[in-house]
C-alpha cells in the first residue's frame, strides 16, 4: 500500500516511519505541462531527502520512493526503478535517481544507461553520505567496518536484529558479524537519542562504535548540480 501524495511542506502527510512502505510527494507546481524534476530514490533516504528540499525551497523536484525493504532482495531494485521511469517520463523534464548500486551488480547502471537517467555516485549510500573519498579512506583504515546511518539506527532492531533473524538465532551473530570490527555511525543528525540508540545498536552486535558526522551535504550537492544544469538549458 502505497503513502497519499502531499505537499513537501507537510510532513504529518509525509509519513517515512515505516520501512516498508515507499510514497510519492509533489511540491504545488504546474497542474498542466511538464514539470521539472522527479527524483526517484530508496525509501532509506526519504526523511533526509525531503529535509534538504525543505530547507532549499526547492520547490521544482517532485519525490517518488521505492519501499527500503527491497534492500532485501536487491535482484528487484533495477525493474522496480525502470517502472518508476516508465511511469512518469512524460510528466517530467529531467528524472534523476537516488539510488547507490545497492547490490545489483551493475545491472541498475546498465538500465540507467538505456533510460538516459543519472544517479548520484558511489555504489551505496554509505559512500555519498561520507563522501567517496572519505568513505574509501575509511574503508581503507579498517575494512571490517560495519556502517549504520540514521535511517539504519532508528530501524537497526527491524532491519538487523529481527531481519537477520538474530533475536530468534542469536548464535548466528558471529557468523554474521564476526569479520566486523567496529560500526561507524555515519550521522546526519546531531541527535542525542539517536547517538545512543546507535551506541545500543553496537553493543549487540559487540562491536567498539564510532561517530562520524556526516550531515546532508553529499544529498544536498547532487540536486544542486541537477538544479543547475536545469536552469542553463532553458
Amino acid at each position: 500500500m502505497k503513502r497519499p501524495s502531499g505537499p513537501l511542506g507537510a510532513p504529518a502527510a509525509l509519513s517515512v516511519a515505516d520501512p516498508d512502505q515507499g510514497f510519492d510527494a509533489e511540491a504545488p507546481g504546474p497542474t498542466e505541462g511538464l514539470r521539472d524534476t522527479l527524483v526517484i530514490a530508496c525509501g532509506a533516504l526519504a526523511k533526509e531527502l525531503l529535509t534538504v528540499i525543505r530547507l532549499n525551497r526547492w520547490a521544482h523536484l517532485a519525490v517518488t520512493c521505492l519501499p527500503a525493504i527491497l534492500h532485501n532482495r536487491p535482484e528487484r531494485i533495477t525493474e522496480a526503478v525502470r517502472r518508476k521511469i516508465k511511469a512518469n517520463r512524460a510528466r517530467y523534464r529531467r528524472i534523476v535517481c537516488l539510488y547507490g548500486d545497492c547490490g545489483t551488480g551493475g545491472q541498475l547502471d546498465a538500465m540507467l544507461a538505456e533510460e538516459g537517467v543519472e544517479r548520484i555516485e558511489g555504489a551505496h549510500c554509505y559512500a555519498f553520505y561520507a563522501g567517496l573519498e572519505h568513505f574509501d579512506a575509511m574503508m581503507e583504515e579498517e575494512i571490517g567496518t560495519f556502517f549504520l546511518t540514521d535511517y539504519l539506527v532508528r530501524f537497526f532492531d527491524r532491519l538487523v536484529m529481527e531481519g537477520l533473524g538474530l533475536d530468534r538465532h542469536p548464535e548466528l551473530l558471529a557468523d554474521y558479524f564476526g569479520h566486523y570490527k567496529r560500526v561507524v555511525w555515519l550521522a546526519q543528525s546531531d541527535d542525542a537519542v539517536l547517538e545512543a540508540r546507535a551506541a545500543a545498536a553496537a553493543a549487540k552486535l559487540g562491536l567498539p562504535m564510532e561517530k562520524r558526522p556526516t550531515g546532508l551535504h553529499g544529498l544536498q550537492g547532487f540536486l544542486a548540480q541537477h538544479r543547475a544544469e536545469l536552469a542553463a538549458a532553458r
